[in-house]
C-alpha cells in the first residue's frame, strides 16, 4: 500500500539519529513490558487472594507484599522509561522537523526557472511548512505513543500464548479484526483525500496570487470577486471532505464499542474456561487487562492511522518537491570555471521552453574580453532568453556556450554564476535592511566597499537619509523605496559584487533622465575591463557598445555598430525611429536619421 510507502519513508527520513531511534525503540520495548506486567501482576494477586483460604495468613500476606512491591518497581520504572521517552522523542522531532524544511527550501531554491514558472510560491510555501508539521506529528506520536502499541501487537501480543492460548487467540483475533476495519477505511478513502488535498493546495494558491496583487483587488473592486472565487473552492473542499469523515467517524463508533465487546467476549471464553477448569480467575483478570490495555492503544492509534491518512497527501506533495530532479545536470566533482579573459562564445546555441516552439535558434557569436555586446529587438525576440542561457537557468538543445574556452555545462553552477553579475530589469530586494541587501553581493564587503558602491550607483545620499540608514528595512520586494531608489540598490549590489562578466538588463529602465545620466557614467566604469551585455530598451545605454546584435524571432538578424546599423535602414534603424517619433532616443546626425526607413512596428522595444 502507497500508505505504507509513505510512513516507511517518513521514518527512513531519521537514519541520521539512528543511535537515538534505536534507544528509542528500547524505551518504549521497556514501556511496554511494563504495562503488560501490571495485568498479569494483577491477576496473579486476584488468583493469591482467591486461594488464602488454603494458605497460612502469613505466606498470604507475605506474597502480597512481594506483589505489591514488585508492582510498585515496576510502576516508578514506567514513569521514568515514559518521561525520558517523551523527552527524547520531543527533541528527536524537532529537530529533524527543522532539517526537513531546510532541506526542502535548499532544494526548491536549486531548481531552475522552469520549475518555479509552473509554480506559486504560495503553494511551495505550503507544501514545506504542512510538510515538515506533519513529519513532526508523526515522528513525535510515533516514538512518544504508537511505536509501543505496534511493539505490544508484534511482540507482547503473541507471548499472551504463554499465559493462556484459548484466551490469547480468541484476543489475537478481536485485533486482527479491528486492524482489518482501519485498513478498509483506508482503502474507500485514499483517493478522496488526495482530491481534498489538491484542492487545499488551490486555497493557498488563490490566496497568495490575490495578496500580492491586493492593489489591484482594490483599485479594480474585485473583492467580492475574489472573495467569492475562495469561497467556491473552500466548498468543494468540503464536499470532498465529508464523505471521508462519514467512513473514519463509522470506524471511531466501531472503535468505541470494540472495548466493550472484547472485554465481554473474554469474559464470557473465560468462564467457559474456567468451568472446565482450563482457565483461572486470575488469568481471566489479566486477560481482560491485556484487553482493555490493547483496545485502548488501538483506539489511540486508529486516531494517528485516521490523521496520517489525511495527511498522506500532504506528505506525497511534500516528497514530491523533495525527488524533483533538475533539469541541469552538474556533476559533483566539476571543476570551479576560471576566468582568465572573460570571452564568451555561442556556438550554434538553439533552446525551446516548450517542444516544436523554439525561442532561440542558431545563435553564434562572441564577445571578446573587455567588450560591451547590446542586445536589443522587439519583446519576445529572445534577448533576455539569450542571457539566461548564459547563466545556465536552462541548457541548450543544440550547440554550446564556451567562456575562456569552458563549456559552461563542466563547470559547477555557483562558480559559473559567482562569476556573472545581473543588474535585473526588477530590482528583486528582500524584505530586509538594506545593507543586507547590498551584501548578497559580497557578504565579506567592508564599509568603504559598501559606501564606495552606493557612491557609483548614486544610492548613497538616499541611503543617509533613511531613517536607520543602512539598517532600514525596505519592505516586500523594497516597496518601501522609489522605483529608482530600488534599481540603484540593485545597480550597487552587481557593483560590489565585481564580477568578470556583467549583464544589465534594462538597468536605468526605472530612473528619471537626470538619475540615469549618472548612473550611466557608473556603469560605464563598471563595465570598464569586463566582458559586458547590455539588454536595453534606451538607446543612451548602448551607443558605445561595441557591437550590437538584433534579435527577431529567435535569431540574430543583423549586427553591428551602433553608426553602422543606424545607417543601414534595416530593422535596427526601424526601432530607432521608434524611438525618435516617442521623443525617447539620443540626438543622430542628420544623415543617419534620413537613412531610416518609415516605421510600422510601433511597439518595438530595443
Amino acid at each position: 500500500m502507497r500508505f505504507l510507502t509513505i510512513y516507511t519513508r517518513v521514518l527512513g527520513l531519521l537514519r541520521q539519529d539512528r543511535a537515538i531511534v534505536i534507544g528509542l525503540v528500547a524505551a518504549n520495548l521497556i514501556v511496554m513490558g511494563f504495562q503488560f506486567a501490571e495485568p498479569v501482576l494483577f491477576g496473579r494477586l486476584i488468583n493469591l487472594l482467591t486461594q488464602s483460604d488454603r494458605m497460612t495468613r502469613h505466606a498470604v500476606i507475605h506474597g502480597t507484599a512481594m506483589l505489591l512491591a514488585i508492582w510498585t518497581c515496576i510502576g516508578l520504572a514506567g514513569i521514568g522509561a515514559n518521561i525520558l521517552l517523551a523527552v527524547q522523542a520531543e527533541r528527536l522531532a524537532h529537530r529533524n522537523r527543522i532539517t526537513a524544511m531546510a532541506r526542502f527550501f535548499r532544494h526548491v531554491l536549486s531548481l531552475p526557472p522552469a520549475f518555479h514558472h509552473d509554480r506559486q510560491s504560495g503553494q511551495l510555501m505550503k507544501m514545506m511548512l504542512t510538510g515538515a508539521d506533519a513529519l513532526f506529528w508523526m515522528w513525535l506520536s510515533f516514538f512518544r505513543e504508537h511505536l509501543a502499541t505496534l511493539l505490544a501487537i508484534s511482540v507482547l501480543l503473541p507471548l499472551t500464548i504463554i499465559l493462556n492460548w484459548q484466551l490469547a487467540i480468541a484476543l489475537i483475533g478481536l485485533v486482527a479484526i479491528f486492524c482489518a476495519l482501519t485498513v478498509l477505511v483506508i482503502t474507500h478513502t485514499e483517493a478522496a483525500q488526495r482530491q481534498v488535498e489538491g484542492y487545499h493546495s488551490t486555497l493557498a494558491g488563490t490566496a497568495q496570487d490575490t495578496l500580492a496583487n491586493v492593489l489591484v483587488v482594490q483599485a479594480f473592486t474585485r473583492l467580492g470577486a475574489e472573495a467569492r472565487k475562495f469561497r467556491e473552492t473552500g466548498d468543494l473542499v468540503l464536499a470532498k471532505q465529508f464523505p471521508v469523515l462519514n467512513w473514519w467517524a463509522v470506524l471511531s463508533v466501531v472503535t468505541s464499542a470494540a472495548s466493550t465487546i472484547t472485554v465481554i467476549a473474554i469474559f464470557l471464553l473465560g468462564t467457559i474456561l474456567h468451568l472446565r477448569g482450563a482457565a483461572s480467575i486470575g488469568a481471566i483478570v489479566s486477560f481482560m487487562g491485556f484487553a482493555t490495555l490493547l483496545i485502548g492503544r488501538l483506539t489511540g492509534a486508529m486516531g494517528f492511522i485516521s490523521r496520517l491518512f489525511l495527511q498522506m497527501p500532504t506528505l506525497i506533495d511534500f516528497f514530491t518537491i523533495l525527488d524533483f530532479q533538475s533539469t541541469l545536470s552538474e556533476s559533483a566533482s566539476a571543476p570551479a570555471l576560471r576566468v582568465t579573459q572573460g570571452e564568451v562564445r555561442f556556438e550554434h546555441v538553439s533552446f525551446d521552453y516548450a517542444p516544436g516552439i523554439p525561442t532561440v535558434r542558431n545563435l553564434s557569436f562572441t564577445a571578446r574580453p573587455g567588450s560591451i555586446t547590446a542586445l536589443v529587438g522587439a519583446t519576445g525576440a529572445g534577448k533576455s532568453s539569450t542571457m539566461a542561457l548564459l547563466q545556465r537557468y536552462w541548457d541548450p538543445a543544440e550547440g554550446r556556450i564556451l567562456i575562456d574556452g569552458q563549456d559552461i555545462r563542466a563547470v559547477s553552477l555557483d562558480s559559473l554564476r559567482g562569476a556573472i553579475g545581473v543588474v535585473f530589469q526588477d530590482s528583486m530586494l528582500f524584505n530586509r535592511s538594506i545593507r543586507a541587501n547590498l551584501l548578497i553581493g559580497k557578504p565579506d564587503a567592508t564599509e568603504a566597499e559598501l559606501r564606495h558602491a552606493c557612491h557609483m550607483a548614486e544610492a548613497l545620499e538616499f541611503i543617509e537619509a533613511q531613517p536607520s540608514g543602512f539598517e532600514t528595512v525596505i519592505g516586500e520586494r523594497g516597496v518601501n523605496l522609489s522605483g529608482g531608489q530600488r534599481q540603484r540598490l540593485a545597480i550597487a549590489r552587481a557593483i560590489l559584487k565585481n564580477p568578470p562578466i556583467l549583464i544589465l538588463d534594462e538597468a536605468t529602465s526605472a530612473l528619471d533622465a537626470a538619475t540615469e545620466a549618472h548612473i550611466t557614467r557608473a556603469l560605464r566604469a563598471l563595465m570598464r575591463g569586463r566582458t559586458s551585455f547590455i539588454i536595453a530598451h534606451r538607446l543612451s545605454t548602448i551607443r558605445d557598445a561595441d557591437e550590437v546584435l538584433v534579435f527577431a524571432d529567435g535569431r540574430i538578424a543583423e549586427r553591428g555598430g551602433f553608426q553602422e546599423l543606424l545607417e543601414s535602414g534595416g530593422i535596427f534603424s526601424m526601432l530607432v525611429e521608434t524611438q525618435l517619433m516617442s521623443g525617447a532616443a539620443p540626438r543622430i546626425s542628420g544623415s543617419a536619421r534620413r537613412s531610416a526607413r518609415p516605421v510600422v512596428q510601433h511597439h518595438a522595444e530595443i
